[in-house]
């Protein structure tokens, strides 16, 4: 395993076996490859791989190795999945195929104006806080007796034209075991379950969940994005 090529073999290797074990379609699992920090050889060396989906939690950082990569770069698509601050709205709703972390009302306007501006339709997931922790951003959503206080957020997202929803996204709370992550998974499918039947007119389809400790948990869970980086790309440079 000391290549990236025979990480990436591997993690999709485990991909597959968590699906089918868990009775699913492995095809129904998407693998986005977390590069935030790395250099951009290494990211090139994970597309070149045969990583098609490449996962980003600095706008400006992965819109300047988009730039670097040149042709390379329009070979996979391009997933924001780290906060994005509203003066960056531009960027991503220009630059990006798909937001992981919309996680609030005002920044879902920016990129609305962005999106309508630079003529396309971002496909978003929307972040949320199912811990509780101060750390963690997202729509508060940690008590399920609370639900119903997320529909007026939630509704003018939903009607944006510009703006594609498609499910959720969450980050569980630190932990080495991954079964301690298995109820945060499951809350976040029943949140999806429970917005769909007020916003069915979105697709809620997608559950971005589970990361390099815990994806294969995720996705016996119903993950069909996994977020993993570490695992393949092996320990972020240290600043």
């Amino acid at each position: 395993m000391d290549t990236v090529a025979a990480r990436l073999e591997y993690v999709t290797e485990r991909i597959g076996r968590a699906a089918r074990l868990a009775g699913r379609d492995p095809a129904a699992v998407q693998l986005v490859v977390v590069t935030k920090t790395h250099p951009v050889e290494l990211v090139a060396q994970v597309i070149a791989a045969g990583a098609r989906h490449i996962g980003e939690n600095y706008a400006e950082e992965g819109f300047e190795k988009q730039q670097t990569l040149g042709s390379q770069a329009a070979c996979v698509q391009w997933h924001m999945i780290g906060h994005v601050q509203s003066r960056k709205a531009s960027l991503v709703a220009a630059h990006y195929d798909y937001l992981h972390s919309l996680d609030t009302p005002k920044l879902a306007a920016r990129l609305e104006r962005a999106a309508a501006e630079a003529g396309r339709i971002l496909p978003v997931l929307l972040e949320c806080n199912l811990s509780g922790e101060a750390s963690k951003s997202g729509f508060a959503a940690w008590e399920q007796a609370r639900w119903k206080d997320l529909l007026p957020e939630i509704e003018p997202i939903v009607r944006s034209p510009h703006l594609q929803v498609r499910g959720l996204m969450t980050m569980p709370p630190f932990t080495e075991d991954p079964e301690q992550a298995r109820p945060y998974f499951r809350l976040l499918r029943l949140l999806r379950d429970y917005l769909a039947q007020h916003f069915p007119q979105s697709n809620w389809s997608e559950l971005s969940m589970g990361m390099s400790a815990d994806f294969e948990v995720a996705i016996q869970e119903g993950a069909t994005w996994v977020r993993v980086g570490t695992a393949i790309t092996g320990p972020r440079p240290s600043v």
